[in-house]
């Protein structure tokens, strides 16, 4: 895809890898479409785009307002060229320490806030013909953890609703591909694990925000279906695709930092 003029929208655009990668694609001549439930931010981060850009104030929970922001931005851009569904969150805590109301919560914003603009985009891409639909997803999305459960579970809903619905639309003109990152600097550890803990233990193997938002631009550009990050994770998700409770017994040391 050439990226010049093609109209992006972002959910989660307000920090993290959701502005970076709209400040990137601005830079390539596209028009990123900014959402997120925070104003200020999402101006602060507005600042930082150099070409034209759009800016909504939209919670993904709320699915009247998902409905009225997308219509609003179809009426004012004519199209939407590619959706990129990045809002969402984790928290960090063993299965008994978590309410239920907690998997309800994570699971209305990571999995259902996908639905929810999918669902808003969709027809008006099988109208015409073309479209790319990119979830940010996760490794745990691939492989659980322990005190990820919640998070994790999310996850592979993301998955499993990328997969499939990428089977229903192959043939419609329109490519839906997952983003599978392992850990990233962000504020994302502010609520996952406030103690730090983890953050530091992973260190070695944290990714920067500016590396996802690159490797999410050039799938954006390639029309990929799926990356996961880092590379050599994909290495390792084939083997524990073939040997899992093996790779369970290996890895749960260096897996289970948490």
């Amino acid at each position: 895809m050439v990226l010049q003029d093609k109209v992006v929208v972002i959910t989660g655009a307000s920090s993290g890898i959701g502005a970076l990668t709209a400040q990137m694609l601005s830079k390539r001549g596209a028009v990123p479409i900014l959402l997120a439930r925070s104003e200020d931010k999402l101006k602060e981060t507005a600042a930082g785009i150099p070409g034209v850009f759009g800016l909504y104030i939209c919670d993904v929970t709320d699915e009247e307002q998902v409905v009225k922001t997308f219509a609003d931005i179809l009426s004012t851009y004519g199209r939407i060229d590619v959706l990129l569904n990045n809002a969402g969150y984790g928290k960090f805590a063993s299965f008994t320490e978590m309410e239920s109301r907690e998997f309800d919560e994570m699971m209305d914003v990571n999995y259902m806030g996908i639905v929810r603009c999918t669902k808003a985009v969709v027809p008006h891409m099988l109208e015409r013909g073309s479209g790319q639909i990119v979830n940010v997803a996760s490794m745990a999305g691939k492989i659980g953890t322990a005190r990820s459960v919640a998070y994790s579970a999310t996850k592979h809903a993301v998955l499993g609703f990328t997969n499939a619905l990428r089977q229903e639309l192959r043939q419609q003109g329109i490519i839906v591909s997952a983003v599978n990152p392992g850990p990233i600097a962000t504020e994302f550890f502010r609520t996952a694990d406030p103690s730090g803990s983890y953050e530091k233990s992973v260190a070695r193997i944290m990714m920067t925000p500016e590396h996802v938002a690159k490797r999410i631009v050039k799938l954006i550009e390639k029309g990929k279906e799926e990356i996961d990050l880092p590379g050599f994770a994909a290495w390792g998700i084939r083997f524990y695709g073939l040997f899992p409770r093996l790779a369970d017994k290996l890895t749960y040391n260096m897996m289970n930092r948490k």
